[in-house]
């Protein structure tokens, strides 16, 4: 399957920076995508691919920082880059604080932010990928029975067949279907990868 084309967000209310940002970033291949407003940028986003945005503090309505609160409060995969300028550190330490790949002020030097676009997008589709099998162990893990469940947290404890058909009081050969079952539904083909795989966050303890 090919890779899924990055998107490159501008959101500035000066049409001059969006123009020139927009100039710099596509010279280099990235698909961009302009706004001049919070609400624009909101309206026009795909969080299903990797993405950033080269966001100024100060917009029309919510500002940059609101809006970095809000791609939070979404789990969004997309990554932030903040330019500005008004030099503001207490705001440069807040946006960090939350996340932001880095505060720029301008004029800011071309390849600076190229390279921080670069990893920006690197870390967004990190968090796509992580995202994604999250999802993937969730459902697996929804289709579980309880019983596999209660055999699942004694197989993850460290526990034998023979401990967990005594402590469920069900037989080794039961047991032993149930692991099959499991490893089946798992996806995974040794008890080691079944152990690793029960082991993720949000997953099962014993």
């Amino acid at each position: 399957m090919s890779e899924i084309e990055p998107i490159v967000h501008i959101v500035d209310d000066d049409p001059d920076v969006r123009d020139s940002v927009n100039f710099l970033v596509s010279s280099l291949g990235y698909r961009c995508v302009t706004s001049a407003s919070a609400q624009d940028f909101l309206r026009a986003l795909d969080d299903q691919r990797p993405c950033c945005a080269v966001l100024d503090v100060r917009l029309p309505g919510l500002s940059g920082l609101e809006l970095q609160n809000e791609l939070q409060r979404r789990g969004s995969a997309v990554r932030v880059i903040f330019i500005t300028g008004h030099g503001d550190v207490p705001k440069a330490v807040r946006a960090m604080r939350h996340g932001a790949i880095d505060f720029l002020e301008k004029p800011f030097d071309d390849q600076v932010l190229l390279d921080r676009i670069g990893e920006a997008l690197a870390e967004s589709r990190e968090a796509i990928e992580r995202r994604r099998r999250q999802g993937d162990l969730e459902r697996r893990l929804s289709s579980l029975t309880d019983r596999e469940r209660e055999v699942l947290a004694h197989i993850v404890a460290g526990r034998t067949n023979k401990a967990i058909a005594a402590a469920l009081d069900i037989s080794v050969k039961t047991v032993e279907n149930h692991r099959h079952n499991l490893m089946s539904k798992a996806g995974v083909t040794s008890v080691a990868q079944l152990i690793a795989w029960a082991s993720e966050p949000g997953q099962i303890s014993a």
